[in-house]
């Protein structure tokens, strides 16, 4: 498999992966709501969020290290570093500094700005030919 066929099934990965967490995030509370047993579940747990992360740690660094060598714009790794990396915080220590609430809201922000530098990597890598 070559460079562009890992970077674009990465940057995939990596966005279903923000909006699986960005899903999770506003679905719980109704989920819990309708069926109250999820509360018992690892769905449910702080651990998901960190789990979700150690997943798009790596798949998303990797995605726009190749994809940021190819097409050489770097605001691209700039925006997916600050969505990347407030994820990671956020999920470590959102809840206590910003609440159940305040931490959802920040997930769903920074699960976006991460997506959308994967969705931009894709791109540009399309739009410059990246299979050269």
């Amino acid at each position: 498999m070559n460079k562009t066929k890992v970077q674009d099934l990465l940057d995939h990965a990596a966005i279903s992966a923000s909006v699986l967490c960005m899903v999770h995030c506003l679905a719980t509370p109704f989920l819990l709501i309708m069926v109250p047993i999820l509360s018992s579940t690892f769905l449910a747990d702080e651990a998901f969020h960190r789990t979700l992360v150690l997943f798009v740690l790596p798949t998303s660094l990797i995605a726009l290290f190749i994809g940021c060598g190819r097409h050489k714009d770097r605001n691209v790794m700039y925006v997916g570093f600050v969505g990347l990396f407030s994820l990671v915080f956020i999920a470590y220590f959102g809840h206590d500094l910003f609440g159940e609430t305040g931490e959802k809201a920040a997930t769903v922000v920074c699960g976006a700005i991460l997506a959308y530098a994967h969705l931009r990597n894709y791109r540009l890598c399309r739009r410059a030919s990246c299979d050269a």
